[in-house]
């Protein structure tokens, strides 16, 4: 079945109730949380199963032994699949016809298509549980973020969260990779909370090594193309690309209105810029003061709606893929060259 957020919460209380869970979306990260959910909720001392989709396509019947077996610790036992797709069709009609299986299977896969034999079968059975992640949202990535700290012993403040979230361009293992960072910093625990603050984050913080997207973010706001073709590569290679890189840009886009129209009410841009405190990072404020002279409101109205647009093509069943955010990122980056 097509699990909402309430359903699925309530099955990933229960693991065991359920024959076959199906994470799938373009958020893999938070597909892969999920799966780790449902490990968390089996026990700590629960045996987990690792099987790709390829050894199940060439024996699709071990998916169902392994689903029926007996953990030889005699505790709880499941599976998780990944990486996986329609290869793995056979092996879970298998596993949801199969008269008992008493393990939990969690399966993650990418973004799957209407088309997809998996998702229907997943989608069809009362026995599943399928679920779509999406990379959140600026104001879900904050919380996010918070969440994720709180689960540390962390305790953040809702400007940090918001910062870390950004540099992290909302994506979730970016997010938890620096959050474990700041918690061994600080020696934070569930037990013993401490607090990160913008000096943690200032001392080891994404915003300070290479895999930010700041530069990205500085060449299309500043109008560098060559730049820009640098940090696409580069981020490429990371695993960053598409709807991440035009929610970054978005944020700026976000900043910049709300900075301007302090302007247009009558602040000037390095006012503005001084009143704007530790909510921004104080290595970006110069390029962001220079962003600020040179866009203007229904320049960054215009840019905000393309990069929505973008977004929403990319999501659409049959999109273009990638490329066209980095298309729509050039051309961006050409107006703001214009406005110099």
């Amino acid at each position: 079945m097509k699990a909402n957020r309430a359903q699925l919460d309530k099955a990933l209380k229960a693991p065991a109730e359920s024959r076959f869970f199906l994470f799938h979306g373009p958020d893999e990260a938070g597909s892969r949380a999920l799966a780790k959910a449902v490990g968390a909720a089996m026990g700590p001392e629960a045996e987990r199963i690792d099987l790709a989709g390829a050894e199940l396509k060439g024996d699709p019947a071990r998916l169902v032994d392994e689903a029926a077996s007996i953990s030889m610790f005699g505790g709880a036992r499941w599976i998780q699949i990944e990486p996986a797709g329609d290869e793995c069709v056979a092996a879970v009609e298998a596993l949801l016809e199969a008269p008992a299986a008493g393990n939990p299977v969690a399966l993650v896969a990418g973004g799957l298509k209407p088309s997809s034999a998996l998702l229907k079968l997943a989608l069809a059975a009362p026995a599943a549980v399928a679920f779509a992640s999406y990379v959140p949202d600026a104001r879900e990535a904050d919380r996010l973020a918070l969440d994720i700290a709180r689960s540390m012993g962390l305790i953040l403040r809702a400007d940090v969260a918001r910062r870390v979230a950004e540099a992290s361009g909302g994506n979730r293992a970016i997010i938890e990779q620096e959050l474990v960072k700041f918690a061994l910093y600080v020696g934070a625990t569930p037990q013993s909370p401490r607090e990160a603050d913008h000096d943690v984050v200032d001392a080891l913080g994404a915003a300070a090594d290479e895999g930010d997207l700041s530069r990205l973010v500085e060449a299309v706001a500043g109008g560098d193309p060559a730049a820009l073709e640098t940090e696409l590569v580069r981020l490429r290679a990371e695993g960053l690309e598409g709807i991440v890189l035009l929610r970054a840009m978005l944020r700026r886009m976000a900043l910049l209105a709300r900075l301007r129209a302090e302007v247009e009410r009558g602040s000037n841009p390095a006012e503005v810029m001084a009143s704007s405190g530790r909510a921004l990072f104080w290595k970006e404020k110069p390029a962001v003061e220079k962003q600020l002279r040179r866009w203007r409101p229904d320049f960054i109205a215009k840019a905000m709606s393309r990069l929505a647009d973008a977004e929403r093509r990319l999501k659409a069943s049959g999109g273009p893929g990638p490329v066209a955010a980095d298309e729509e990122l050039f051309a961006i980056c050409r107006q703001a060259a214009r406005l110099r």
